[in-house]
């Protein structure tokens, strides 16, 4: 299994249930096999050219390279942000066992 299949996607959404509503569909559609919903994390930007420091929770979703045009879409469609955030990141190794899981659960059927 070439671990180059395989993406972490982390998105940063504005509290916990917003986190938890976005994962439960992401999940539900089969384009991540888990998604981890961190604690609350200050974020400093600039936005319109104004600093702002939000609290903010990023999600971390373990999916694969075939399933990340329509994780994108699905993230951009429900995302409550004008301009989300939503950064894939390849996956150089990993647990065989999990990774195989990870594949099994993105799956189409």
């Amino acid at each position: 299994m070439d671990t180059q299949d395989f993406i972490l996607v982390l998105t940063n959404v504005p509290d916990r249930e917003t986190g938890k509503r976005m994962a439960s569909q992401i999940v539900a559609q089969k384009l991540a096999a888990c998604v981890n919903i961190s604690s609350d994390i200050l974020s400093i930007y600039n936005w319109d050219g104004q600093p702002q420091a939000e609290i903010e929770v990023q999600l971390m979703i373990k999916t694969t390279q075939a399933r990340y045009a329509q994780l994108e879409e699905l993230i951009t469609s429900i995302h409550p942000y004008e301009l989300p955030e939503i950064i894939a990141i390849p996956l150089v190794a990993g647990l065989p066992a999990y990774m195989g899981w990870v594949k099994k659960e993105t799956e189409t059927p």
